[in-house]
């Protein structure tokens, strides 16, 4: 053995050299490409060293530093590689319009997002069936959030978080610390389980259920973009988790439908609208898809609301004038007994919806949306042509951060509100399948997206967010904790970004 050694680790280091020549040579030829053999009829290529993993860290540690200097340099339109992809980058509005509002034969979400959501949500909902039916299952969710539906909410999410106050641990005393990210996750959870999940739902949101979510919600991690099929811890924690809840819906959907209750009785809830709904062709929607259903409701919108609403409180504990400025709203409209909330008393909070508006333009948790080139793209007024073998990426929030757009872009002003008008569009609207709804892409601002995958919760989401926000406003006030000015920055490591850890404030109890 001791003769072999010498030989062993010679070999070795052979080796090592060969490894170390051959990513010398790769990152040479890798330049030598970029500089040399250029197709200027294609958007400019980001200078990066190393192949296939190109500007993927850069990227993925602060996308918005990244395109803001990427446009500095190549102006908007630009790719990158991403994992060995070649991601086209178009920045401004007129990107948002081209890549958000282009045809359903020139742009696919499918074959970007399919791969990552399916073995979250499940089968044959979303991006895992014909565009066609997804739209048909937007319109059958958008008319389960009706008019009636929305007034109905406002109670019952008021005593969600009136309960989570009471009940939860972590507002006992006068003053204390508390994580928002634990915190709003877990509130955000409750009244969307109450509200749009059903009672049966609700009434499972205990240790199980949030252990089931949390598990599901892994399959969300950037790996699984490239591999949503690896045999991983968290995959398999995943699977197990989908398969679980799954059971859970239907169990509850089964126990309805044998329900000897009248349909007067019966909780119309989104389970109950979905299981009176019917494909056109006839078909009404199976349990299955039911469950997959709920289980994307479920997890969809989950991020945006307790991101979002975690953001609020760090920029009101930064700014705690503006959280006075929100109380004497509710004073100002509802007198000092501070009567229950209703939906009409909404209209009466403005100070409230912009400081959500103002939050969601500076801190909105989906920083890039992709779309699969499928026919090359001649991208107007320019001599490029996309080739197929691209994606394309647009990402709303440079526009809501850029000066140009929005005065002093990037400082926290919910008053700005009170003076902008925000103007969609020119009055173009269209029906995709789910309502007639505005195209949407010219304006700044879009915080739910535009053009056929515009998230259809958006109303939900304003109602939820502001019930929250003035219930817990009526309570306590909010402060930044002593060893911290400002607001924690953003992490970008996973799909959404969300308030970089720890997320805490100080709260004071009113009336002490």
């Amino acid at each position: 053995m001791e003769v072999l050694r010498p030989l062993i680790v010679g070999q070795i280091a052979c080796i090592t050299c060969y490894v170390l020549l051959i990513g010398f040579v790769s990152v040479v030829l890798n330049v030598l490409h970029q500089l040399l053999l250029y197709n200027r009829n294609e958007p400019p290529v980001v200078f990066h060293w190393f192949p296939i993993l190109g500007s993927t860290i850069t990227y993925g540690m602060d996308p918005y530093n990244f395109f803001f200097e990427c446009r500095e340099k190549y102006g908007d339109i630009f790719t990158f590689i991403l994992l060995g992809k070649k991601t086209t980058v178009y920045l401004g509005t007129e990107g948002n319009e081209f890549i958000l509002n282009g045809k359903l034969k020139d742009v696919n979400a499918e074959e970007v997002y399919g791969k990552l959501t399916t073995p979250v949500f499940g089968s044959d909902v979303v991006y895992d069936c014909p565009n066609s039916k997804l739209m048909e299952q937007k319109k059958f969710i958008k008319f389960g959030l009706s008019q009636t539906a929305l007034e109905s909410y406002v109670p019952l999410i008021t005593e969600e978080v009136n309960q989570y106050i009471k009940l939860s641990g972590k507002f006992k005393g006068k003053t204390g610390i508390i994580d928002l990210s634990v915190a709003m996750a877990e509130i955000t959870i409750f009244t969307a389980g109450r509200t749009l999940q059903g009672d049966e739902v609700r009434g499972k949101l205990t240790s199980e259920f949030a252990s089931l979510y949390h598990d599901l919600d892994l399959g969300f991690r950037p790996i699984n973009f490239m591999l949503p099929w690896a045999p991983l811890p968290h995959n398999r924690r995943r699977d197990n988790a989908h398969a679980r809840m799954r059971e859970i819906y239907l169990d509850i959907i089964q126990t309805r439908r044998k329900s000897t209750k009248s349909e007067a009785d019966q909780t119309q809830d989104m389970i109950w609208n979905l299981m009176h709904c019917v494909y056109r062709d006839g078909t009404p929607i199976p349990d299955k898809e039911i469950a997959h259903m709920m289980i994307t409701l479920l997890m969809a919108g989950q991020h945006q609301s307790s991101s979002i609403s975690c953001w609020i409180f760090l920029r009101l504990a930064s700014q705690p004038e503006m959280t006075e400025k929100l109380y004497q709203e509710q004073l100002s409209a509802f007198g000092t007994e501070l009567p229950p909330l209703t939906y009409k008393d909404l209209d009466k909070l403005p100070l409230h919806q912009n400081v959500i508006k103002e939050t969601l333009r500076i801190h909105n948790s989906i920083h890039t949306l992709m779309r699969k080139v499928k026919n090359p793209l001649l991208v107007p007024g320019t001599r490029y042509v996309i080739p197929t073998s691209h994606t394309l990426l647009a990402s709303p929030g440079v526009t809501t951060r850029d000066d140009k757009h929005f005065r002093s872009a990037m400082t926290w002003d919910p008053h700005r509100w009170e003076t902008r008008v925000e103007v969609e569009d020119d009055g173009e609207t269209i029906d995709y399948g789910y309502g007639v709804v505005s195209k949407g892409t010219k304006s700044p601002y879009l915080p739910f997206g535009a053009g056929r995958h515009r998230c259809i919760g958006e109303k939900f989401a304003y109602l939820n967010l502001t019930v929250i926000v003035a219930t817990l406003v009526r309570n306590f006030r909010f402060f930044n904790p002593e060893d911290r000015e400002g607001v924690p920055e953003t992490d970008y490591s996973s799909l959404f970004s969300r308030p970089m850890k720890p997320a805490t404030v100080r709260w004071e109890r009113r009336g002490e």
